[in-house]
């Protein structure tokens, strides 16, 4: 005989609770359909990517396809002429006016920038100060933290680094691997959910690119985001999650480096590897 669930007294069994989904953490750093010009040239032509949190992405091309300019474009250097940038969810250089984007003022986009570190080619490190001084500049200037707790944070910055003994060096005093380094820990100094690398060892002689590149390795297996616009192929290699193939300002090949770098698929990514490996 089968039981009588619904007369008086029946117990049913409780229905068990559907764990709330979280929400979704937004992507570190979303580029849509991103075009720009410089006069009549086009340098990207609707580039769109999303790169995860505590990624490491390195992106690869020939001189001219786009790289540079992309990495300027998230950091809103450079004006897209089309599209936008969001980091962490937010809107970069731009605020939503109805159905259009409208630009924000130059205070709003500096502190934007805060959230965005960026290593030049070329260091750009102020010439008149101090290593420590360099480093603290930017959480002095922003009003982040007072300037005693700057140096002391620059002081750790610096020793992260490896240059923990250069603190009162002048740049002119520095090799160019141990500026590049400076300029690193510069980037980290307002803790920046990303850093972009625009080809850090291009301006070094051989012999000091593997300390530079050391201290990214280290950033990378600390968990922070990295976009990183390099030529050192086996580096990339190493390093990244992923590889982004930039060719004319558009993006032809994307995936993790045993699948851009070993088997790629589009011609241009094949002959430029042909060149460089």
């Amino acid at each position: 005989m089968t039981a009588d669930l619904t007369g008086a007294g029946a117990t049913l069994a409780p229905v068990p609770a559907v764990p709330a989904v979280p929400p979704a953490a937004p992507a570190a750093v979303e580029v849509h359909g991103v075009a720009k010009w410089y006069g009549t040239h086009q340098v990207l032509d609707g580039v769109s990517l999303t790169l995860r949190q505590a990624s490491v992405t390195a992106v690869l091309g020939r001189s001219g396809s786009g790289k540079s300019t992309l990495l300027r474009v998230i950091n809103h250097l450079e004006k897209p002429d089309a599209g936008h940038v969001s980091v962490g969810g937010e809107l970069i250089g731009v605020r939503r006016h109805g159905e259009r984007l409208k630009e924000l003022g130059e205070k709003a986009v500096l502190a934007q920038r805060g959230r965005i570190g960026f290593v030049f080619q070329n260091f750009n490190l102020f010439p008149h100060l101090t290593a420590l001084d360099n480093v603290a500049a930017a959480p002095v200037a922003t009003g982040r933290l007072p300037r005693a707790e700057a140096r002391r944070q620059a002081r750790e910055l610096l020793d992260r680094v490896g240059l923990a003994d250069k603190a009162g060096a002048y740049p002119r005093q520095l090799s160019g691997g141990q500026q590049q380094r400076v300029a690193i820990a510069r980037a980290l100094a307002l803790r920046p959910e990303v850093i972009l690398f625009d080809e850090p060892t291009s301006a070094l002689d051989p012999e000091l690119v593997g300390e530079v590149l050391a201290v990214i390795k280290d950033l990378a297996d600390s968990g922070t985001t990295l976009v990183i616009v390099t030529h050192e192929i086996a580096f990339a290699r190493e390093v990244a999650d992923e590889i982004v193939f930039l060719h004319a300002g558009r993006i032809v090949e994307q995936g993790p480096p045993a699948q851009v770098l070993d088997r790629p698929a589009h011609p241009r990514t094949r002959e430029f590897l042909s060149k460089v490996l």
